[in-house]
């Protein structure tokens, strides 16, 4: 969803020892009115790399990001997200994050998480800091 946008959290990602991480997308948003099917592709093939990723034997943890939010947007379809969490092997934990987790997935969930912002400094005309936002 992010693709190689300099986000901060890919910033920091980036410098951690025994981190791989791996970007899919365009550095603009994906507008649901207008879904392009290079953004359905880049998706697709996002999700092959995390399947090629937890039966590489070399992860504990694989972790989705906005894939919920890509679910959403039709940019994947909930068969193959089900099927990528039937190939998981025992000893591998996968982190789905992002907005409006259909049921199927919270249902296979083992924890699910909900965070709401009670408070932002973005609302106060705060803009985005370097080292936290970007």
């Amino acid at each position: 969803m992010k693709g190689e946008y300099p986000y901060g959290e890919r910033n920091i990602l980036c410098k951690m020892p025994n981190v791989t991480l791996v970007s899919f997308g365009q550095e603009t948003f994906v507008d649901p009115r207008h879904i392009k099917l290079e953004q359905i592709e880049q998706a697709g093939q996002a999700l092959m790399v995390a399947r090629k990723a937890i039966l590489s034997g070399e992860y504990d943890l694989v972790v989705l990001d906005e894939i919920n939010v890509a679910l959403n947007l039709g940019l994947l379809k909930e068969k193959q997200v089900l099927e990528f969490l039937d190939s998981k092997p025992e000893g591998v934990e996968v982190i789905l994050t992002g907005r409006y987790a259909p049921e199927s997935i919270l249902a296979r969930a083992d924890l699910v998480t909900e965070m709401v912002c009670r408070k932002h400094y973005y609302d106060s005309g705060v803009r985005a800091r370097k080292g936290i936002e970007k």
